[in-house]
């Protein structure tokens, strides 16, 4: 990241749309689209911890490039695609030649997974879809880019990268499985788990730059890092920050657990670093002054990532929801 993704080639990525196919190639070559792809299929064939150290690296470098939509769809093809369909993708998505993205999110759902409006129907042993889907079930579908009936209008997000509105109509579509709502789950979750560890990068990067400021800007002919006042809202920043290292770490062991146990292990983290992610970014923010929410500035833009991460997968007070629902009587009473 520090080599070859520095913040001025993010700004070029930026002001020309948001993605870069050379930037997406480097990555691909590194291995990292293959990361949850078995080496049969060409990817490297490893786990989650890897995921997280890799995820924190790309959130240091606030790259834009969708390396966590490879691992979601990596993982997924892997688990519930029949084998065909493995053959057929797989290999694309480990070599960075197809783009693969998770499109969950409708109009409406406000995260709940289970709303889902897009309709599939069987004709002739072949699957169509109709709807549309937000930031780019019955069951799970493959639609390749360019078929029939789709199409994506795209925008610009918060933080520089790109999305898209995409809508179906009479769209032919690969079956990927029929249980689609467990697998969405399973998707959504690996996501929740690489939105954590890249907050992690995040944050951890931002402290840095934060500190590095301080330790060079002078206010009453001394630097303001010996203020003790300013000292102690680092050192909360850094407890917040530490806090969510170690939900990243538990939300990345706890990702092959069966699946009410992980669903609860990603909530607990992702409400722990929606809150410490919001800190961060805030305080940080705070303590650079107006030149913190300056373009021109680098803090500006990872503020603007922490924001976006927060509301990726389900937003805090959602997941404090998650944690609240899925509590045992006993919880938190001790005998």
């Amino acid at each position: 990241m520090d080599k070859g993704y520095t913040f001025d080639r993010r700004r070029e990525i930026t002001h020309a749309g948001g993605f870069d196919r050379a930037a997406y190639t480097e990555l691909a070559e590194l291995g990292l689209c293959g990361l949850y792809i078995s080496e049969d299929h060409g990817g490297m064939g490893m786990g989650p911890v890897e995921g997280m150290v890799v995820m924190e690296e790309l959130g240091r470098g606030i790259v834009m490039e969708p390396i966590q939509q490879a691992l979601i769809a990596g993982a997924v093809l892997e688990g519930y695609a029949p084998d065909a369909l493995k053959a057929d993708w797989l290999p694309k998505i480990a070599g960075g030649e197809a783009i693969v993205v998770l499109a969950q999110q409708e109009r409406k759902s406000r995260y709940n997974l289970s709303k889902c409006d897009t309709q599939a129907q069987q004709q002739d042993g072949q699957w169509n879809l109709t709807g549309t889907k937000s930031m780019v079930a019955v069951g799970l579908f493959l639609v390749a880019k360019g078929a029939k009936g789709a199409s994506a209008a795209g925008y610009v997000t918060q933080d520089g990268g790109r999305a898209a509105e995409l809508t179906l109509s009479q769209t032919p579509a690969a079956l990927v499985t029929l249980d689609g709502l467990t697998a969405l789950n399973h998707a959504v979750d690996i996501g929740i788990a690489c939105a954590c560890a890249e907050g992690v990068g995040v944050m951890d990067k931002t402290m840095a730059i934060t500190v590095d400021y301080m330790n060079t800007r002078k206010q009453f002919n001394t630097t303001i890092a010996t203020f003790q006042a300013l000292r102690h809202r680092v050192a909360d920043m850094k407890m917040q920050l530490e806090l969510g290292r170690s939900m990243s770490y538990y939300a990345s062991l706890k990702l092959n657990t069966p699946a009410a146990e992980r669903h609860q292990a990603m909530a607990r983290a992702k409400f722990q670093l929606g809150t410490s992610m919001r800190f961060v970014g805030q305080q940080s923010v705070q303590l650079h002054g107006g030149i913190g929410v300056t373009d021109e500035y680098i803090v500006s833009h990872y503020f603007k990532k922490l924001t976006q991460l927060e509301m990726t997968f389900g937003d805090t007070l959602h997941h404090l929801g998650e944690v609240s629902n899925t509590m045992q009587e006993t919880a938190g009473v001790f005998a």
